[in-house]
């Protein structure tokens, strides 16, 4: 029976469908088609065979990934029974439907795509059906076994590196290994996987020296896929290179590589990843996020040094090393035995089995520094809430070194998700609130004062680094010396990390600093902004949301943070700890000269001087009777003060000196916040190189002169004692004779009396004396060192000259 002769309309809306299909938007990837395609009655050019009687066998290596009902092979080889010419064949056409006839007779539709667009005369033609959208074929999967360093380079100042790998494919980074401390031949046996599309991928191997800000560069090589061979494990020796370096020898790295192809339940469909990529992605998060967590706080505390030499020049200090945490002593004097008495904590990571290192330094100027011996300390038997005491001895005839070490429990440190949040489970609320806050709970615990819970929802209309004009921000979270950190959301601005923090808290006189940092592959990260808010100020269960500020805390950023948190804590531990030494902070890069800082640090103590000064001259123009009624109402309060003076009223004038101004502030006469300064008052205004020049000059010349009189005042006092001046120092013996016994027969009460009545009635009873202070006076005639040389080089010069 002839088949129904179709319409105009019919005829006309064939002919375009293909033209229109071609034009069409093309879909999100990962997303499923709604409409499935109609079967293709016949073939649409010339060009293109017609597959409905294609038939060709699969080739072993196409098996791997694709099998038989999700592929159809077709070949034009000469020979082929098949005289239809694929010459040239035309692959603009993105995606093909084709209809064969299976074994009951129905047509099964075959969505197709095409490989590659190229001329397939005389060779095989792949065509990959997807019953999905088109996507990205994970074809093959690279392990590696990342075994060793050899001969890295020298990084650090001490002459090693501590070195780590990252993996990088296409500009991505999709491994770090472990950094490895002080070593030129590290040990990482690491093993990882990751899928590739196609073996002319290249994968960069990249060493680093890590660093507390910008890791160093130690050279990088590659990995080019298509020169491994299928299904066999090959040792490699990649050496290292960097254009930019003079070193010629940088070292090589070691490791075993193999490259097969992906089964297929591991196959990648649109968006969609199988159980064995989800759980292998759950395990790399859980291991990042426990590497930040820590179980236990070393106390070090250094006591002393024996036996040290005596007869050298300069300072000596004491540098501490844990993984990455890095403490540096107090400067001391070269001497014999010199006391320390310092206490830093380390915080003990579960993944950080590094022995402690500890470094004993003579340094004489800034440039010049002198090792007396290093050694490292094993704290991984140390005993818990055990005081341990340690002396080791230095390099030959530099003495020992005695400290002690103590291990103390720490639990609380937490990173969850939303649905987990500690302080909002009830059994574990009353847990927390029992160590925490209670009186009589565990004596160890006694080093943390408090809980802080932090809720990092989200951050708004951040900076953006990126050319795409996006960021990839992470936030990091600072509570004294304790670190963690959000998870990396990447091409956003506003991003969401929704992720609960929980810390102990040492001192509720921390602050809690929270950065936002975006990501920018191997070079350090980019500062977008950053937010300090004080524990005591925290409102529990509020949200709040704060402006991010600038690096320097100068002034505003662009972007705000969502935050809500929690703060319980025991009034007596923290107010018994507010009155012990405050923690040390880590040890950070040696700080640069900064003119704007040098600029705001002598804008402050000149503000401070300046307090000083007026409040000195306002007490002047009571002796001076500037004003008859307030000269008259301070003598008598001089007067009633020094007759009736008790010493508890020191304390007490305090007091109400507080008092006083809490009720100013309550009643809004003033506010606390009335003297702070602005951080940012030295960038105010574009200045000039020579207006630049002039400032530094007049900065560096306020300081010199402020050194020089210190130092002088010193001095003077110095050699008043010392004889340098006979005549002086005959008239201070004098002096200080007559103050002896004056104060042995007169009370101080009556002296002061005294000295007050002479300074209120000076100016009436000589109204044109010149004022002057006569302990200055005095020292201003005693020579400083200066002088002193400058008198001796004269008699040398003059002295011959006088002779017979």
């Amino acid at each position: 029976m002839d088949p129904k002769k179709k319409t105009v309309w019919e005829n006309l809306r064939e002919k375009t469908k293909t033209q229109f299909n071609n034009i069409k938007k093309k879909k999100t990837p990962g997303k499923l088609e709604k409409k499935k395609p109609k079967p293709l009655q016949y073939r649409r050019s010339i060009s293109v065979p017609d597959l409905r009687f294609v038939q060709a066998e699969p080739s072993p290596t196409d098996s791997a990934f694709c099998t038989a009902p999700d592929a159809i092979f077709f070949d034009s080889s000469s020979g082929s029974g098949d005289n239809t010419s694929v010459n040239s064949v035309p692959l603009s056409t993105d995606r093909l439907t084709a209809t064969d006839a299976g074994p009951s007779g129905r047509k099964t539709v075959h969505d197709l795509t095409f490989i590659d667009n190229m001329n397939v005369s005389g060779s095989r033609m792949i065509a990959v059906a997807a019953r999905g959208p088109p996507g990205p074929i994970q074809k093959y999967l690279l392990t590696v076994n990342l075994k060793e360093g050899r001969n890295l380079v020298i990084r650090d100042r001490n002459g090693t590196s501590d070195p780590y790998v990252k993996f990088k494919l296409e500009g991505k980074t999709i491994y770090k290994s472990k950094v490895v401390n002080k070593n030129l031949n590290p040990k990482w046996s690491e093993s990882f996987s990751f899928p590739l599309q196609d073996r002319e991928q290249v994968v960069d191997v990249r060493v680093y020296d890590k660093d507390l800000t910008t890791d160093d560069f130690m050279g990088s090589s590659t990995i080019v896929i298509k020169n491994l061979e299928l299904d066999k494990t090959g040792e490699m020796v990649l050496s290292l290179e960097d254009p930019n370096s003079l070193e010629d020898d940088m070292g090589v790295i070691v490791m075993d590589t193999c490259l097969t192809f992906r089964d297929a339940t591991i196959k990648k469909r649109g968006n969609q990843t199988q159980p064995q990529d989800k759980a292998q992605i759950q395990r790399s998060a859980e291991a990042t996020k426990n590497s930040q967590l820590w179980s236990g706080v070393f106390g070090i505390t250094l006591v002393e040094g024996q036996d040290m030499p005596e007869n050298v020049q300069g300072d000596i200090y004491v540098r501490y090393r844990l993984g990455e945490q890095k403490y540096k002593s107090k400067n001391l004097c070269v001497q014999a035995n010199p006391q320390w008495r310092e206490r830093f904590d380390f915080n003990k990571y579960e993944d950080c089995l590094e022995p402690l290192q500890v470094e004993v330094f003579a340094k004489r100027g800034r440039k010049s520094e002198e090792s007396w011996g290093m050694f490292e300390v094993d704290l991984s038997r140390l005993p818990v809430a055990t005081q341990q005491l340690y002396t080791y001895v230095l390099d030959e005839d530099k003495g020992r070194l005695v400290f002690l070490a103590t291990l103390n429990p720490c639990c609380g440190v937490s990173i969850n998700e939303f649905n987990k949040t500690p302080l909002e489970q009830p059994d574990e609320r009353d847990q927390i609130l029992e160590k925490y806050v209670s009186m009589f709970s565990d004596i160890l615990l006694f080093i943390h004062v408090g809980f802080l819970q932090v809720k990092v929802v989200s951050a708004t209309d951040l900076t953006s680094t990126d050319l795409n004009g996006k960021s990839d921000p992470f936030c990091v979270l600072e509570l004294g010396n304790s670190r963690l950190q959000t998870h990396t959301i990447y091409k956003t601005l506003s991003p969401e990390w929704k992720k609960v923090f929980t810390f102990p808290i040492k001192d509720i006189h921390d602050v809690l600093e929270l950065t936002v940092f975006g990501e920018d592959g191997d070079k350090a990260p980019d500062l977008l902004g950053r937010v300090a808010i004080p524990l005591l100020t925290v409102q529990n269960g509020q949200q709040v949301t704060r402006g991010l500020k600038k690096a320097n805390w100068g002034g505003p950023a662009k972007g705000t943070i969502s935050l809500v948190m929690e703060v319980h804590y025991n009034p007596v531990r923290a107010g018994i700890r507010t009155f012990k030494p405050i923690e040390e902070k880590f040890l950070e890069d040696n700080p640069k000269f900064a003119k704007k800082v040098l600029a705001q640090n002598i804008y402050r103590v000149r503000k401070i001087t300046m307090a000083l000064l007026h409040t000195l001259q306002y007490i002047k123009s009571c002796f001076q009777w500037e004003s008859t009624q307030r000269s008259i109402i301070a003598f008598l309060i001089f007067i009633v003060t020094v007759w009736a003076w008790e010493l508890f009223m020191l304390p007490l004038f305090l007091l109400l000196l507080i008092g006083w101004n809490y009720f100013q502030i309550t009643t809004e006469r003033i506010s606390s916040n009335q003297d702070l300064v602005s951080v940012s008052y030295t960038e105010s205004g574009k200045k000039g190189l020579m207006d630049k020049i002039h400032m530094v000059q007049e900065i560096v010349i306020t300081v010199q002169n402020i050194l020089d009189e210190i130092a002088c005042i010193g001095e003077r006092v110095k050699n008043t004692f010392n004889w340098s001046v006979p005549f002086l120092s005959c008239l201070a013996c004098l002096v200080l004779f007559v103050a002896t016994a004056t104060l042995y027969y007169i009370p101080l009460r009556y002296v002061i009396l005294i000295w007050g009545v002479n300074k209120f009635t000076k100016k009436l009873r000589n109204p044109y004396a010149i004022d002057n202070n006569e302990i200055l006076d005095f020292l201003k005639r005693v020579p400083s060192d200066v002088q002193k040389v400058k008198v001796q080089f004269h008699i040398h010069i003059e002295g011959p000259a006088e002779g017979p």
